[in-house]
């Protein structure tokens, strides 16, 4: 999965896209400015992504020999690539140029004086048609600290042959789940429930789709509001629903859509990447297999998702900045987020890609993917993410035994003390 849960797997994309792909990729027009590293080696830190290597060959074509770009590619787990990349910058390892970091590490990152701030024409590069959504995962304390290369929703994932018309809230949703129960047709509902980041992407959504906050806006109190109750108290009404998945405590996203491809389940919450893996495991249930908005608390707000995706940092250590912030704005340019998106299945940050006619056919989904990313439920922005992540997974582990109002409490005073750098993780 994309860094921790939001990756969207390559290989699952269909091969036939590829000779689209290559027209697409060969007809780029890549702009590169001017660098003065003339003859540099970028180093570009990045985890693994299909026909990524392809992205870095025509970026090391347009820079005409001026420095060349070399791809090194991170472990799978999002823990070994933030583990490895720390370990390196604070020795000040002035090797690593580029770093390729998941959402929710920005923060922690500049907050360490790890990466360098875009400033001037860079910045303004980077800003300029960026989604605003994925563009705040870029930013600390108002400052730019990466370039967003691409991001990620869940959508709801339903069947039209027993649902013709998707539900448009999540109490509706578990309503219409258990109707299907009670006629003897599919009806469960699966999402990523286990221990892990997984499970704090849901919670995070249903607090957005709430209204409500789990920290202030500067990240320095614990405010697990109303809406975060509510959102609690939809955990435990799925957990504890017939319709809910006997195997819900240890779900996570590829068991989960195998599971929906075996034909016995209603709904699913997840990433776009089970659209072409259905198409290929069950041509069947693929022709019924549909798509809608993430379902809120607040039908009003229903859309509203967790944003996931990978940003792009030039660490405050390399020796080449002006040629690592080209090689940036070359890897995430729209012509390559373009390419990216129809042969490795990584939605751009960019919004005139999603325009593109040749993105019609491999992300038919587009304007709902689009329309998520227009009012997102942003995970908490700080660079304590890591514990703050670490203590919501493991208090609202197993979901069925939350109690909204105490479970909400104790978020509050243990998300509190990791924010004070106090108290124990678990």
């Amino acid at each position: 999965m994309e860094g921790t849960v939001n990756r969207i797997p390559g290989r699952r994309w269909r091969r036939a896209l590829t000779a689209l792909g290559a027209a697409v990729f060969a007809s780029s027009a890549v702009a590169a400015c001017g660098s003065d590293d003339g003859g540099a080696v970028v180093n570009v830190y990045y985890p693994s992504e299909e026909n990524f290597e392809q992205v870095v060959a025509a970026c090391n074509e347009a820079a005409g020999g001026r420095y060349q770009v070399v791809l090194n590619t991170l472990p799978r787990e999002a823990d070994g690539q933030r583990e490895q990349m720390v370990r390196r910058l604070a020795a000040g390892d002035t090797e690593m140029d580029v770093l390729g970091l998941d959402v929710t590490w920005v923060a922690e990152f500049a907050e360490a004086g790890w990466i360098a701030e875009w400033t001037g024409q860079d910045k303004s590069e980077v800003e300029n048609g960026t989604l605003p959504g994925p563009l705040a995962t870029a930013r600390w304390q108002d400052k730019l600290y990466a370039a967003p290369k691409n991001t990620n929703v869940q959508l709801l994932w339903y069947r039209d042959d027993i649902t013709p018309t998707p539900p448009k809230s999540w109490s509706e949703m578990l309503s219409m789940a258990e109707g299907l129960r009670a006629q003897g047709k599919p009806s469960t509902v699966l999402l990523t429930g286990a221990q892990y980041e997984g499970l704090v992407v849901q919670f995070n959504t249903l607090v957005g789709g709430a209204g409500g906050k789990i920290l202030s806006d500067d990240s320095t109190r614990a405010v697990v509001d109303e809406g975060a109750v509510k959102a609690l108290r939809a955990l435990k009404d799925l957990a504890t629903s017939p319709v809910s998945s006997a195997s819900l405590s240890n779900a996570k996203e590829d068991p989960i859509r195998l599971d929906y491809q075996k034909g016995d389940s209603a709904f699913m919450l997840n990433w776009p990447f089970v659209y072409a893996a259905m198409k290929d495991a069950n041509p069947e249930l693929f022709a019924h297999f549909k798509w809608a908005p993430y379902p809120a608390i607040d039908a009003d707000k229903t859309g509203t998702a967790t944003i996931g995706g990978f940003n792009l940092a030039v660490s405050e250590y390399s020796t080449h900045k002006p040629a690592a912030f080209e090689a940036v704005r070359c890897l995430r340019n729209a012509e390559n987020q373009k390419f990216s998106a129809i042969n490795s299945g990584v939605p751009p940050t960019i919004e005139s890609v999603y325009s593109d006619p040749a993105m019609a056919e491999p992300y038919p989904m587009r304007d709902t993917i689009l329309a998520e990313l227009k009012k997102p439920a942003p995970r908490p922005i700080t660079p304590a993410y890591q514990n703050v992540s670490t203590l919501i997974s493991t208090i609202l582990s197993p979901p069925s035994a939350i109690d909204p109002q105490a479970t909400a409490q104790r978020l509050r005073e243990e998300l509190q003390d990791a924010l004070d750098s106090k108290g124990v993780l678990p």
